[in-house]
């Protein structure tokens, strides 16, 4: 991957809509001068994609930038994500963009679309970087900061259980007063910010199950176990009594994704395979969702005879918005882009992982508006998703008003 600014995909977009006059005169000027640059870096890098713990080249760009600016990043023990301070002092705030793309086939047709075959920036990871990015520039380019902004650039997002794990375990919010991020939301109209207090994700889990069975002929199922009734009967009874098992306002929910077994369509086969992802939105009932689903996998296929092997990963916890992190988000966003920008959002049924930095110091996520607000609303994680680059300036202003009004 060249370096951002090298002419590789430079901006060719109408002109972007920065809000001009809407904070301090430096980050007009930053926005003023280099707004394009976001563009054009938020497609070097969407061309680009990697997947998790692979970033390298997305790293070793956003270092490039930042120490050409005068600042000094640490890329992580793990040679991709890092972190950099902006400012001095000894109070000191995060901001927290994820870096990581999809394994997806991209199909937008864009000019600028994946040039890796299978992988794709299908959940805007691009865009959460160059903000992020631009925030740490155009704070560089302040006269004086209140006290130190710490920029988290992290890999591994979309991996259970999350690259969170490392940066905290790195120490990368020791002395974090408060976190915040931005997240593309395609529901959302430019120049809108959802915020919520309290949950605004769900805990995401991986559930696979492989059952066993002596296997057979399907002209004699009496002699042998039936694998694939059983596999019918735990596709369809499991996610029906778990909903007969906790609260129905909590939001639980599993869903399989992916079941194998067999090939020839006369014998009973001795292996099959579930996977599924289980989704709840309280935090204290996903706690004990392991426990319980060995309990109803047990008793679902103790009639049938088949075994199984039960694998449960537990993913991330729910993102837990504190008051007042949110309350200062959302005056970062009032101040960024005027009051009617801030919006509210609902809880989401997705994971997370900047759910475990909240398990660390108080902080707050917002979504981002990335819809046009005319055409197709693509949703993430899709082959087709893409978003309006409009929002990358805005998105600068949020990520710089929010961290001044959280250092008061």
């Amino acid at each position: 991957m060249t370096l951002p600014g090298s002419g590789l995909l430079p901006y060719v977009g109408a002109p972007l809509d920065i809000a001009a006059g809407r904070g301090p005169t430096w980050l007009d000027w930053w926005l003023s001068s280099h707004g394009g640059k976001l563009t054009a870096w938020r497609r070097q890098i969407h061309a680009n994609p990697e997947l998790a713990y692979q970033e390298h080249a997305t790293t070793a760009v956003i270092t490039g930038c930042l120490r050409s600016a005068g600042l000094a990043p640490t890329v992580l023990p793990g040679g991709t994500g890092l972190i950099c301070d902006v400012g001095t002092g000894t109070r000191c705030v995060a901001l927290r963009a994820d870096i990581d793309a999809l394994p997806i086939s991209e199909a937008t047709g864009l000019p600028f679309a994946s040039t890796v075959d299978g992988r794709m920036h299908a959940c805007g990871h691009d865009a959460h970087t160059v903000i992020l990015l631009g925030a740490a520039l155009a704070l560089a380019s302040a006269p004086a900061l209140p006290g130190r902004i710490r920029m988290v650039f992290q890999p591994a997002e979309e991996v259970m259980p999350g690259g969170a794990l490392s940066v905290l375990a790195a120490g990368a919010v020791s002395g974090v007063e408060r976190i915040f991020a931005l997240h593309c939301d395609p529901r959302l109209g430019v120049g809108q910010v959802g915020t919520r207090v309290g949950p605004i994700t769900s805990a995401s889990d991986l559930v696979e199950l492989r059952l066993s069975s002596p296997g057979g002929h399907t002209a004699r199922p009496h002699l042998t176990a039936d694998l694939v009734h059983a596999l019918g009967t735990v596709i369809t009874g499991l996610p029906a009594l778990l909903s007969r098992r906790v609260d129905p306002r909590s939001g639980t929910l599993l869903v399989w994704g992916a079941v194998q077994a067999g090939d020839a369509a006369n014998i009973i086969p001795q292996e099959g395979l579930l996977r599924g992802i289980l989704r709840t939105a309280d935090r204290r009932i996903w706690a004990d969702l392991e426990p319980l689903i060995r309990e109803l996998v047990t008793a679902l296929l103790a009639p049938s005879g088949v075994g199984f092997d039960l694998s449960h990963v537990r993913g991330v916890p729910p993102v837990v918005n504190e008051a007042v992190s949110t309350e200062l988000l959302r005056d970062g966003v009032s101040a960024a882009l005027g009051g009617d920008a801030v919006a509210a959002t609902e809880q989401s049924s997705g994971g997370e992982d900047f759910a475990w930095y909240l398990e660390h110091v108080p902080g707050s996520m917002g979504r981002l508006g990335v819809w046009a607000g005319e055409g197709a609303q693509r949703d993430l994680h899709q082959s087709t998703f893409d978003l309006d680059e409009r929002a990358l300036p805005l998105g600068v202003r949020v990520m710089v008003h929010t961290a001044l009004a959280a250092l008061g």
